[in-house]
Parts: structure tokens; C-alpha cells; sequence
């Protein structure tokens, strides 16, 4: 692995990855700009924002960016997270030039024509409808919004119905101008390609771009809390979760090994105890989300109307389990060894290379390599699991219910169980 840095006019910065042995590269841009930087006026803006790069720019119309890209045989999308809003593309090798005026394109010369945002903006309230029908997507909304109520962090990345049909051009124009500064912007490539061609090549095609002078957003607030919302569904559906843990945190690599002895597998705790002695579930897992200044740590599962509240009391008991009881050498050393085996099987991707390269210069200002990772992780002692656990459990839960939950512990109840 050969890693290259440089820093352009405007505060841009460019990573490569050079991969000699891959015909392909990935390559794109990562804006350290997302739903968290919004406010409750235009909220979804970062989102639409990313519909909107393909719907034409002064060089291009929006059948002229799907057909250069495809007509090599590319790929070419985006995405919006909290912290982050992404555009990239995979082609083969000879095309990058290509891939990275196209992206270019996209990122600075967009038009956000009336009509096409008036389309666009309809694609969009499709999704958000699409969400709302989908319970097992909607709850994770529900659960942010219950742990930080009123706050950027707690709206969906989505936006909402009523914010998305407010969302003008003019909301877009101000935003990209705020927002996209070169201090923000990450330049990212991973595969077969010369750096010093990238490094060259990006600095003509972003010669233009400024710094950002606009203020980071409000740190989040962890509140938890507790939300049931009966539906008329043949599952109930249920998150339950903690303050978490960001991403310079100390108990960063505890957490996540934690999190994969808890619920990160079929050999997981949670998987064993609720799907294959009791049968309550079909699917059950953990997940932590973190973010420059914190995180969220909660458990998935859907089950049963009639067995909603046996659920909600074994998955508090192995909770509380794993912050009380030393957790065996066997198991802390399976659950170190899935998570370096999921670091090292994403080196053979390009496109998670670049990924991991951007994301590294946006939360930590460096890149972490894959020797420090596994050290980090092979550090972790069961004392760790127990530490991290109990700091979880310190904090108020959220729990968030949708479905047939008539027998869905109250959040009192909840506590209880989880307290012992």
C-alpha cells in the first residue's frame, strides 16, 4: 500500500491509494458537510443538494453525465450521512480523468434548474414516503430523534415532508456556498492511477475553490427517552440504545469490539440467547454510529406482538451480562479477530480504500494505518468490555417501538430491566 498526501489552493486536501495489481480506481469527493449542519428551516437541504449535482451543470445535462460515465463502463453516485456528503465513481483505469472532471462538475458548476428541482424535489418525497412504509428503516429516524430532540442531529437526513417543498434554489445556492468550502473538501482515490497526475489534475479542475468560513455546527446533546408508536403491522420493531462514542474517543476500539461480542454475528450473544434458544426473532444486531464529537450505541430486533416484552427483558439481562461478567479469552479473541478480518478484506476494495482514506483525514486529520488499527484492536481487554459496557448502561436509554407494541414494557419498566 502506497499512500500519497498533498494539499491544494483553497485547503483541499488529495489522498491516493496506488494499487499497481487493479485494472479500476475509485475515486471521489468527500465534503465534511451533512444533515447535522442544517437547521430546522431546511432541513434535507444536504440531501437534496446531492439529487440536484445530477441533475445537470453549465457543462453537462443530466443524460450527458449518466451516459459519459456509463459509456466507459463507470459507475457514478452519492450519499448523505450526518457529518458527510459524498460523490464518487469506479472506472477502469484509463478513465479516471474522466471520472474526476465529471465529479468536478457536479461538486462546482451545478445549475439547479427550476424544473428539475421541482422534479427532483418530487424523486425525493417519494423516498421519504418510500421510508415511512418501511418500518424497519423509519425506527432508526425515530430513535435519533428520540436521543437528541430538537437538535440537527436528532432530524433525518432525509428532511421531512413539509421542510423538502420549502427548500428553494436560492436554499441550495447559499448552502453549497457556506458549506462546500476547500477547507471541507477531501479528494480521495484508491487503485491504479499516478498520484502526481491526481494531484495535477485536481488542482486545475478545483483551481477555484475557497475556503469555508461558516461555523461548525452545535455539538450534539444526548438526551434518551422512549417512544411507542402502535401501527398496524405483522412485527413489532424495536431500538433500544445508549449515548455512544466518537470517533477520537479512547474507548472507540473497546466499543466495537463490545459491539461484535454483543450482537455482530450468529456466534454473537444477543443472536445466540434471542434467536437461537428462544426463537423470538428472526433478525437481532448491534450497531454504533459515531460522530466527531460523540455517537449512539442501540440493538435491532423485530419480533412478535406477544413476545415484544420477553424480548425487551432478555435483551436487557444479556446487556447487563456483558457489563458484569468477564468475558472469556475465547470469546474476546473471536471478536477482535472478525473485526481485523473485516478491516483487511476491505483492502481489497478500491472504492472502500478511498472511502476509508477520506474519512480518516475528516475525523482524525491523519490516516490510521492498518498496523495501528490491529494493535489498537488487539489491546482491548475484557476489563475494557466491562468498562465501556457499564459507561453505556450509565447513561439515560433510548427505546424507540413501532408496530403491534400494546405490551411493550413502559419506560420505567425498561430501566428497571436494564438496571437489574
Amino acid at each position: 500500500m502506497t499512500i500519497s498526501q498533498a494539499s491544494l489552493d483553497g485547503g483541499i486536501r488529495v489522498v491516493c491509494d496506488r494499487m499497481d495489481s487493479v485494472e479500476s480506481v475509485s475515486i471521489g469527493v468527500w465534503v465534511n458537510a451533512g444533515a447535522r449542519n442544517e437547521d430546522a428551516s431546511n432541513n434535507g437541504v444536504s440531501h437534496l443538494l446531492e439529487h440536484m449535482a445530477f441533475r445537470g451543470t453549465s457543462q453537462r445535462s443530466s443524460v450527458e453525465i449518466a451516459t459519459e460515465i456509463e459509456n466507459v463502463g463507470g459507475h457514478l453516485n452519492a450519499y448523505t450521512s450526518r457529518e458527510t456528503t459524498v460523490y464518487y465513481a469506479t472506472v477502469l483505469k484509463e478513465n479516471v480523468d474522466l471520472a474526476l472532471d465529471i465529479i468536478s462538475d457536479i461538486v462546482l458548476n451545478s445549475t439547479f434548474d427550476e424544473e428539475e428541482l421541482d422534479r427532483e424535489r418530487g424523486v425525493v418525497l417519494q423516498e421519504i414516503g418510500q421510508a415511512n412504509d418501511t418500518p424497519d428503516d423509519i425506527i432508526f429516524d425515530l430513535f435519533q430523534e428520540t436521543a437528541y430532540p430538537d437538535q440537527p442531529l436528532g432530524r433525518p437526513i432525509l428532511g421531512t415532508v413539509d421542510t423538502v417543498r420549502e427548500i428553494s434554489r436560492q436554499t441550495l445556492v447559499e448552502y453549497i456556498s457556506s458549506q462546500y468550502g476547500g477547507n471541507r473538501m477531501v479528494i480521495a482515490a484508491a487503485g491504479n492511477l499516478d498520484p502526481e497526475d491526481l494531484f495535477l489534475r485536481s488542482q486545475k479542475l478545483f483551481a477555484g475553490v475557497s475556503a469555508s468560513s461558516a461555523s461548525r455546527p452545535p455539538a450534539g446533546e444526548y438526551h434518551g427517552g422512549y417512544l411507542r408508536d402502535n401501527r398496524d403491522l405483522e412485527q413489532a420493531h424495536l431500538v433500544m440504545g445508549f449515548n455512544g462514542i466518537g470517533f477520537g474517543d479512547d474507548d472507540y476500539y473497546p466499543l466495537a469490539v463490545l459491539s461484535t461480542a454483543l450482537g455482530g454475528g450468529m456466534s454473537s450473544r444477543l443472536f445466540q440467547e434471542i434467536r437461537e434458544k428462544r426463537g423470538l426473532v428472526y433478525s437481532i444486531y448491534t450497531f454504533s454510529s459515531a460522530f466527531t464529537d460523540g455517537g449512539i450505541f442501540g440493538l435491532y430486533a423485530g419480533t412478535a406482538e406477544e413476545k415484544i416484552h420477553e424480548l425487551v427483558s432478555a435483551a436487557s439481562g444479556e446487556l447487563r451480562r456483558i457489563a458484569e461478567d468477564p468475558m472469556e479469552d475465547c470469546e474476546l479473541a473471536r471478536s477482535r479477530a472478525q473485526i481485523k478480518a473485516g478491516v483487511l478484506m476491505s483492502l481489497e476494495s478500491t472504492s472502500s480504500r478511498a472511502e476509508r482514506l477520506a474519512r480518516h483525514l475528516i475525523t482524525h486529520d491523519r490516516i490510521i494505518s492498518v498496523e495501528e488499527i490491529s494493535r489498537r484492536i488487539d489491546a482491548v481487554s475484557a476489563e475494557d468490555i466491562r468498562r465501556v459496557a457499564g459507561r453505556l448502561l450509565g447513561s439515560a436509554p433510548t427505546v424507540t417501538a413501532i408496530g403491534p407494541v400494546g405490551d411493550m414494557p413502559d419506560y420505567d419498566t425498561v430501566k428497571v430491566l436494564l438496571n437489574g
